[in-house]
């Protein structure tokens, strides 16, 4: 079968066994915009702008200083400090404003629920900041359109949902995108088989997982000691993976 460029990734994962295919997208995905951010980006004026007005999330910035491409980071962190901390400035005088106006208060204004309102403007401005991250907007752009790929390929490639409904199903944070996106792009029966199928291939995997964890917990019992571990060895991270996206790697 012919393979176009936007159907080929999800060819490639789907045919490998695990318990999350979008997982594995999701995983290079994030490897190649963290390589790109701290690669051939940091020489981009437009990419620069980009990276000092939205920075990057806590996990982020831990992945590229893991990469251990010091130069690189200091570049890119060097330039979103400077813009960071133009906004630091107007965040510390609504901050001081606030103080002061909370300070100025009679004790039976300072009580209940509008203690301390005056605050929430520099909080939230300090949240955004730091819960901003391109690497993160990226990678939820990328991540929807595979999941669009998916059901364009169910619909419209004669040999992918046989290929779909053998595969182990999805973890819940894919799973619920899949249902999310399915109305939106199928309709029909093809939405019906597309659901059907999915919920199937779901429950009877966690149903799958749910007996190699407790045999993994029974096999620390004497009375099992010498008896075949079968697919269990791994079950608490392919179930800590399957609840929760791919968050423990091999």
């Amino acid at each position: 079968m012919k393979q176009h460029i936007d159907t080929a990734p999800v060819w490639e994962v789907y045919r490998q066994d695990c318990e999350c295919p979008m997982c594995l997208l999701y995983a290079k995905t994030e490897a190649a915009n963290v390589g790109y951010f701290l690669g051939e980006s940091v020489m981009e004026p437009s990419q620069r702008i980009e990276v000092n007005q939205k920075g990057f999330c806590t996990e982020h910035f831990k992945q590229m200083y893991d990469a251990g491409n010091r130069l690189g980071l200091a570049l890119i962190t060097h330039t979103y400090m400077k813009e960071t901390m133009k906004r630091l400035s107007n965040i510390a005088t609504q901050a001081r404003e606030a103080a002061a106006s909370e300070a100025g208060k009679p004790i039976f204004k300072r009580l209940g629920g509008s203690k301390g309102t005056g605050f929430q403007e520099p909080v939230s401005a300090l949240k955004g900041i730091e819960e901003s991250c391109l690497v993160c907007e990226r990678i939820r752009e990328n991540m929807e359109r595979y999941m669009y790929t998916v059901l364009y390929m169910y619909k419209h490639e004669a040999e992918f949902p046989e290929i779909f409904s053998q595969s182990k199903g999805m973890c819940l944070t894919h799973f619920a995108q899949a249902l999310e996106m399915a109305p939106k792009h199928l309709t029909g029966d093809a939405l019906k088989r597309f659901v059907d199928t999915l919920t199937d291939i779901e429950l009877k995997n966690f149903e799958r997982l749910e007996g190699e964890l407790e045999w993994f917990t029974a096999k620390f019992d004497y009375r099992n000691q010498d008896k075949p571990w079968g697919n269990s060895r791994d079950a608490v991270k392919r179930s800590v993976n399957k609840l929760c996206r791919q968050v423990v790697e091999d």
